[in-house]
């Protein structure tokens, strides 16, 4: 089968399954089939040696079984809360993609199994931490090796229970070691990459929410739409920018807030005026927007090409060449790769929200805009309080963002006795990218939420774009106008939901 992102996408979101072709399974038994005859009266790490520094003592052959089912067993040591259903199916999918690149010389059992675990819905315990991201993700994917063995627990309709009783009430069997699957099923980046596949999804649609936001914001402020012109924006060269630009103008289409400078300004009746009521230029979170979110555009993009080339490479140790007829030693395990995608990721959402919060202090600072009240208050001024409130839930929202961005991919600690000199910490970089985006979903849902106030502030909900109309319906059916003050906890996790799923 045929592996990349979107695929990836409708297995996890759209209730697509995974299909194995029978030329998978055999090219997965040709691997395992020459593994067998070569590793004979040889010395190959994780057959017959120890696992890293204990690579220098040879393993007899009368435990070679007990040494994959070792390594399982006494690596399914994490800690901390289990990671969300959606991520451990991720995760599931990234090791199917490194066994079927047929270079883990693992048996097609294992193969056919973990298949069956993503599409029935069953999810191993993979605790949050464990991982440091240089033999991979060794400690968390020993969870989900341990519940294949039919060891551990799993997560299966909402309920916690043990992963043999899942596997028995499935007609599945637990899996057995034949060569090297404990060390195949432990040692490489999927979690990581799981992980950074489900940030990904989310980013991408946070980025879209964020240009739709800010042409509404345009629209509230009735900017010129030269802002977004392709004339302006082709005259710098990134592609980002051009593309946030041309989608700004798809979602503007339609509508009739925006301003046109040549009517306003460029004609000779606005010559002789010494000041002018109108800004000639807005603040930079309306004007710059393709400028700001260009760079996220094109940091997105570049995340999800390093994630498809992950998903479908052979990322455990070592490798087995059935075409060159060898075994190589190396580390592909190491997660540098994603470590610094994720880094650069969760950089770009916190501009998203720090984007995202400057505007809405544009909307509430009616000193700034000059159109509309103090904290969009349709109450009495005084007395009601608007959403000002909600403007510290934004802007701290945001500060953890900031404090969370600096990078983690630098903070490597050497452990293993120092085989492990330098590690990535990619699955650490790849949680707190989740969190960093988690929070920028907040501080977007207060925009739209604030957005769609403003639009009834100034009463232009007739005059928006089509597409921008389309979502202050959506967002008013969830959280209608008011003027008495209100709790807004419940409206903000609501339209967060929408942004979400939307």
């Amino acid at each position: 089968m045929t592996l990349n992102l979107n695929v990836v996408r409708d297995v996890l979101y759209g209730g697509h399954k995974i299909i194995l072709q029978e030329s998978d399974l055999n090219k997965v038994r040709d691997c395992f089939d020459f593994l067998r005859g070569f590793s004979s009266e040889k010395v190959i790490y994780g057959i017959n040696t120890g696992f890293g520094p204990m690579a220098q003592w040879r393993v007899d052959d009368r435990y070679l079984t007990d040494l994959q089912y070792n390594i399982i067993r006494s690596h399914a040591c994490g800690a901390g809360e289990p990671l969300p259903d959606i991520c451990v199916k991720a995760a599931m999918i990234a090791r199917l993609g490194t066994f079927l690149q047929c270079r883990s010389g693992v048996h097609p059992e294992l193969v056919t199994l973990l298949a069956e675990f993503i599409n029935r819905g069953i999810f191993p315990f993979i605790p949050r931490h464990g991982s440091v991201g240089a033999s991979g993700d060794l400690v968390q994917l020993a969870h989900i090796a341990l519940a294949l063995i039919g060891e551990g627990k799993v997560h299966w309709k909402g309920h916690w229970r043990p992963s043999a009783e899942v596997m028995a009430e499935n007609g599945l069997e637990p899996f057995r070691i034949h060569i090297r699957e404990g060390l195949s099923m432990t040692n490489g980046t999927s979690v990581m990459t799981g992980i950074g596949m489900v940030n990904q999804f989310m980013a991408e649609k946070l980025l879209d929410h964020a240009v739709i936001a800010s042409v509404m914001m345009n629209e509230i402020a009735s900017s010129y739409d030269d802002l977004m012109s392709e004339e302006l924006n082709a005259c710098r060269r990134h592609a980002g920018q051009q593309y946030i630009a041309g989608r700004m103008r798809e979602i503007a289409a339609g509508g009739s807030c925006l301003r046109k400078r040549e009517h306003a300004l460029y004609d000779s009746g606005h010559s002789g005026e010494e000041q002018f009521s109108h800004k000639v230029q807005a603040y930079y979170s309306l004007r710059c927007v393709p400028q700001i979110l260009g760079p996220v555009y094109e940091t997105l993009m570049n995340a999800r090409r390093v994630l498809e080339e992950e998903l479908v490479s052979a990322c455990d140790n070592p490798v087995v060449d059935p075409d060159s007829g060898n075994v190589y030693h190396g580390g592909n395990f190491h997660g540098d790769y994603i470590s610094l995608e994720q880094d650069k990721v969760k950089i770009a959402v916190t501009r998203i929200a720090m984007t995202a919060e400057r505007q809405l202090n544009y909307l509430f600072h009616d000193r700034i805009n000059g159109i509309l009240p103090p904290f969009l208050n349709m109450g009495r001024l005084g007395l009601n309080y608007g959403m000002q409130a909600c403007q510290f839930t934004a802007t701290s929202t945001t500060a953890e963002c900031q404090t969370l961005s600096m990078p983690n991919y630098v903070h490597s600690i050497p452990n293993n006795n120092d085989n492990q000199d330098i590690v990535s910490m990619g699955t650490n970089s790849a949680l707190i990218c989740s969190q960093v985006i988690d929070n920028a979903f907040q501080v977007m849902s207060i925009l739209y939420m604030a957005l769609a106030q403003a639009v009834d502030c100034l009463g232009i909900a007739g005059s928006l774009a089509p597409q921008t109309r389309k979502v202050y319906d959506a967002v008013r059916e969830m959280f209608p106008a008011f003027s008495d003050d209100t709790p807004f906890y419940e409206e903000i996790a609501a339209v967060e939901n929408y942004l979400k799923n939307r």
